[in-house]
């Protein structure tokens, strides 16, 4: 399975409401429950008047489409970083699943991965 790398600095953060994000910006991922409203976007990108904001996180994708009935795969792969003491911040997509990082931890992330057999791109 091939991993893809993103190469940007992301922030996981909150926001008082959407007039705050800037929806024309390539890269971000919203999140809105009767409790909060999230964002993870670029850090370049990141509003001026966010609720909270937690720098310093990098990320890589699942490569390609998944399919509905595949089970597994996110358990699998926080599975083994977990076992290496590397937490994950997992944002799922219709396609994909993204896995972030704290930055400190990035590449010894993907060398975990790639030694456990996935294809870093």
């Amino acid at each position: 399975m091939e991993l893809k790398r993103i190469d940007y600095k992301l922030t996981v953060c909150k926001v008082a409401d959407v007039s705050n994000i800037n929806m024309d910006i390539d890269f971000y991922f919203i999140g809105k429950t009767d409790e909060e409203l999230s964002l993870v976007c670029k850090t370049e990108d990141t509003p001026q008047n966010t609720v909270e904001r937690d720098d310093g996180w990098r990320g890589f994708r699942i490569q390609g489409v998944l399919d509905f009935s595949l089970i597994g795969i996110l358990s699998k792969l926080s599975g083994i970083l977990a076992d290496h003491k590397i937490g994950i911040f997992a944002v799922s997509t219709y396609n994909t699943d993204y896995i972030l990082v704290k930055e400190e931890n990035y590449e010894r992330a993907l060398a975990v991965l790639a030694s456990e057999g996935y294809t870093i791109v």
